[in-house]
């Protein structure tokens, strides 16, 4: 697999491309500005407050992934731009970007870090909102030898353990998890790391650089007019669209790009689209084949459009397995996600690339992202209790096999929940075994297409709340992994409702209980 691609500096506009003087001088325009937009950082300008490290202590009050964006910023009003900058992102802490929230944004502010568009959950609005920040701050461009300066260098070790590091292992084998008559795809992924020099935990996530879909790239091709072999750094176009750019969410760069390569009507509608508007209604239905299709036409000059288009991000995933029960080898689980737009299907990159794409024993670069706050406790006599409906369900298979490992006896109690039980019952054979060897203390399931009404995750927890309490006031660790904004959300409010009925709390009681049980590391979330 080659590296990343890194886009060269380029001639403004070659002497022999398509277009008339003034195209040539709105384009010449543009990308002298994306150029200095792609290495953007902020500028103090005297501001003393905007190299201000972040506070560790004040808990962050928009630090929570259910919150919304303009609710986030709100509360981060008239604070330092660092974390004002951090109230822009997603507030998982996925690691994804390669640091945590806090981390990302101070390097952005200190000019450590110039791409504003590794918030891969928080996508397009996180991006506009840490552009118009550096704006604010009078944000300009630093040199690439200054910037490093700035950069924290890698710690020693830090070889796999890196987005910037990766090493290389080898995709082993598929196996879909779903029965007969299930409406999903989910596949039981297994990564060989022998020889990779790697390690992991329970709790921790794998990095995947993963590729496009071929057929998307040629259509992307096609839309632009250019030949699959046109040169761009010693590659072809098509290697590049395939291995190294994001063909997804249509970036606001590739509007104000075409903006410049169409006139009239054309380009006020791609100029809206470049300022985050919606003149038709379909924006978040824009990725990259999309935009085109929108505007057709247009033949770019294609390192040009390339430079328009952003990297192609690493997938960031659970895993599903404890070291001590996988020797050498990692697992993932992974629904596939294809969905219809008009009459075109869409593809989930990273899902299908293993799904369909990676032949077994094939080499795949990877990196372990060490957990941000979400592992077992220390005492394996402290009970725990796990809710992870769907592949949320993966950080909780490593959890078990490695309490089973430790032979932990504080208890561990499983909420699991999918659509039906015949079909998408995920590990149940193990989970059967891990019950029957003592490390699965109680397993409650939940299956929403069983009957009506439907039953969800945290319906188990209230009709369990007494006992759920019970476990709590002895100690219990409380985990989930899942969707951010509506489950993680759900179930938060059903443990407060909990808390407040079996621990005879007022609301805002409830509330302070679950945020003491944050604070202690009691409660802990592996969100996306």
């Amino acid at each position: 697999m080659n590296a990343p691609f890194t886009p060269p500096m380029i001639p403004l506009i070659p002497e022999n491309a398509p277009f008339n003087d003034e195209q040539r001088a709105w384009l010449s325009g543009f990308l002298a500005g994306a150029l200095a937009l792609d290495n953007a950082g902020v500028t103090p300008l005297g501001a003393s407050d905007a190299l201000a490290p972040p506070v560790e202590d004040d808990d962050a009050p928009w630090h929570d992934p259910a919150m919304a964006l303009d609710e986030r910023m709100k509360l981060a009003e008239g604070k330092p731009v660092a974390r004002r900058m951090m109230a822009a992102m997603a507030q998982q802490d996925c690691g994804q970007c390669g640091y945590d929230c806090a981390a990302y944004s101070k390097a952005i502010a200190e000019q450590a870090e110039d791409r504003l568009n590794l918030c891969a959950p928080g996508g397009k609005d996180t991006a506009r909102m840490l552009k118009k920040l550096v704006e604010e701050t009078g944000g300009g461009v630093i040199g690439p030898e200054e910037r490093a300066a700035k950069k924290e260098p890698e710690p020693a070790g830090a070889q796999g353990y890196s987005r910037t590091l990766p090493v290389e292992a080898r995709f082993v084998s598929r196996v879909r998890l779903n029965g007969e008559g299930s409406e999903k795809i989910t596949n039981h992924i297994e990564i060989d790391l022998s020889g990779s020099g790697v390690t992991y935990e329970a709790g921790d996530s794998l990095g995947v650089f993963v590729h496009n879909d071929p057929a998307l790239a040629d259509a992307v091709i096609a839309a632009i007019h250019a030949p699959a072999d046109f040169p761009i750094a010693g590659r072809t176009l098509r290697d590049v669209l395939i291995e190294d750019m994001s063909l997804g969410a249509a970036p606001d760069m590739l509007f104000q790009f075409i903006s410049y390569l169409v006139g009239g009507a054309r380009r006020v509608k791609a100029q809206a689209l470049a300022r985050g508007e919606d003149p038709d209604g379909d924006a978040a239905t824009l990725d990259v084949l999309a935009a085109l299709e929108k505007f057709p036409g247009i033949r770019p000059d294609p390192e040009a459009f390339v430079e328009s288009l952003e990297p192609l991000q690493p997938r960031l995933y659970s895993i599903s397995s404890s070291p001590r029960a996988h020797e050498g080898r990692v697992t993932l689980t992974i629904d596939t996600v294809r969905y219809v737009v008009g009459a075109r299907d869409r593809l989930g990159v990273a899902s299908t690339y293993f799904a369909d794409r990676l032949p077994e024993n094939s080499p795949l670069k990877i990196y372990v992202q060490k957990a941000h706050g979400f592992s077992l406790p220390g005492d394996v006599a402290a009970p725990i209790i796990m809710v992870g409906p769907g592949t949320g369900v993966a950080p909780f298979r490593a959890f078990l096999q490695e309490r089973l490992a430790q032979k932990a006896n504080g208890g561990a109690w499983l909420f699991f929940g999918h659509q039906r039980e015949a079909s998408d019952f995920f590990y149940r054979d193990e989970f059967e075994g891990l019950m029957a060897a003592g490390a699965l203390t109680k397993l409650s399931t939940a299956w929403s297409r069983d009957a009506a009404p439907k039953v969800y995750v945290q319906d188990r927890m209230r009709e369990a709340g007494a006992e759920l309490w019970d476990w709590l006031q002895r100690g219990a660790h409380f985990y989930i992994c899942g969707d951010a904004k509506r489950m993680a959300k759900d179930v938060e409010t059903m443990l407060a409702g909990i808390a407040a009925e079996h621990g005879a709390m007022s609301e805002d009681d409830a509330r302070k209980f679950i945020a003491g049980l944050k604070k202690t590391g009691r409660y802990q979330a592996d969100v996306y």
